[in-house]
């Protein structure tokens, strides 16, 4: 999926197995060296929705999601590779499913946690995704 986007193949994001990761690279770089914030959070960002489709795979091309909202703290600068963690509360995917079910649609919230390489935690985020059937 990730391959297909452009914006994704521009930073460099890579799928390592059900994670992705993001490499530092010169054109990354903050004011202060670091990786620049955006790139985490579109590293993140994209984690959440590989992570969905992996939840829910029998939704392909029967459904639609978009990002309906995007949270994010930053907690440490990000001087090397790092890799996203994504994860969903066990009630949440539950009442997606019953919301889904229902009115062929519903919301769906994703954590998603940014690690160095030394396991440092960088960032974390959640992403409300609303999901539509086509």
């Amino acid at each position: 999926m990730i391959d297909k986007i452009e914006f994704i193949k521009h930073l460099g994001i890579k799928q390592e197995g059900d994670l992705l990761t993001l490499e530092q690279k010169k054109e990354l770089l903050n004011h202060i060296g670091s990786i620049h914030a955006g790139a985490i959070f579109t590293l993140a960002e994209t984690q959440s929705g590989v992570y969905l489709q992996k939840l829910f795979p029998e939704l392909k091309n029967k459904a639609g999601a978009v990002l309906r909202d995007a949270k994010i703290k930053y907690k440490l600068p990000a001087f090397e590779k790092v890799t996203a963690y994504a994860s969903a509360d066990k009630d949440a995917i539950e009442k997606f499913k019953t919301q889904f079910s229902k009115k062929g649609r519903g919301l769906l919230q994703i954590e998603v946690k940014i690690r160095d390489i030394n396991n440092a935690l960088c960032a974390q985020a959640v992403f409300v995704w609303f999901v539509k059937k086509l």
